[in-house]
């Protein structure tokens, strides 16, 4: 009798980096190009709603992780003693394994797109505030699974000189990107992020978050460049360290602080600068260039009240 089977799965789909169940449809027809795996079926098998049938399928998956057991032993094995022999045979810690493929009956992987994306994120951009020109700014992502296909929750959070600021929402997967959309609840800040689809292993989400300063004397419509780098765990310094990092202050040290390996500090810190820098990075509209445009406009309305009414 088959057993486990969406923990199983989501195990595998942790093992090989693979984001979707796509993804993974796809590496068992590169063991067996007539594989019974239908990603239609998975969705069922990874919400614990079903099992796979076929015995073939079992056997390929024991060839997809090159493990030296049958296809009913891949069947019938509990969801422990498949992990422990996962990362037996390819050198992987238990616990960072465990800890991508998410709580007993959880939601972790429900979603076709996402497999690996719950977790906590260190997050660097530009700071909008005039008070802190020129500095980087570090934030706190946290992504958890959500309800309905394609969805999570996120909560993001800066420790600043006016206390905490937290923001919280949606997160929605889409072919081309991932959009957060999150709010301050009880207050008025409000970010949105448009991020590059992820890739294997998702170690890294990047791309712009919008909003205004939070601040400053003016609400200025501001863009930056963010990049969003997974930890191994959540770290409690992210809930008490100032969000301005010191300037010409290293981001690979700041990483390797909050529990991340890092092998070449140096190189890390020439890409964090070519991402961040490239094209400013940041955009903010001034005053000086938005209350002209308003003026000029103004006064064709107030001109011209009956041709423009």
């Amino acid at each position: 009798m088959a057993k486990d089977i969406d923990r199983k799965l989501r195990v595998t789909a942790a093992l090989l980096g693979t984001i979707t169940l796509k993804d993974l449809g796809a590496a068992f027809r590169r063991i067996n190009p007539t594989t019974s795996f239908d990603v239609e079926r998975a969705h069922k098998w990874i919400q614990g709603r079903a099992s796979p049938r076929e015995l073939q399928l079992y056997a390929d998956w024991a060839r997809l992780l090159d493990l030296d057991r049958s296809g009913n032993w891949v069947a019938e094995s509990d969801a422990e003693d498949f992990l422990d022999a996962v990362c037996a045979r390819h050198d992987r810690d238990r616990e960072t394994l465990k800890r991508h493929i998410g709580p007993p009956n959880g939601h972790a992987a429900r979603p076709e797109r996402g497999f690996m994306l719950a977790g906590t994120y260190a997050c660097y951009s530009h700071s909008w505030s005039p008070y802190f020109r020129g500095r980087v700014v570090r934030g706190e992502l946290v992504i958890r699974p959500g309800s309905g296909p394609n969805r999570f929750q996120a909560s993001y959070a800066e420790v600043l000189p006016t206390g905490r600021l937290s923001v919280e929402g949606s997160v929605s997967i889409e072919k081309q990107t991932i959009h957060l959309d999150l709010r301050e609840r009880g207050g008025d800040a409000h970010f949105a992020y448009f991020l590059f689809p992820p890739t294997p292993p998702v170690s890294v989400l990047a791309g712009l978050m919008c909003g205004t300063p939070v601040i400053g004397p003016v609400a200025q419509p501001s863009v930056t460049r963010i990049a969003m780098i997974r930890l191994p765990a959540a770290n409690a310094r992210l809930s008490t360290a100032d969000a301005y990092l010191p300037t010409q202050g290293s981001i690979a040290e700041d990483l390797v602080a909050l529990g991340l390996r890092i092998t070449d500090p140096a190189a890390v810190d020439r890409h964090f600068g070519a991402f961040l820098a490239r094209g400013d990075g940041l955009d903010q509209i001034p005053l000086s260039d938005y209350q002209p445009l308003v003026e000029s406009l103004d006064r064709a309305w107030l001109d011209f009240p009956s041709a423009t009414s």
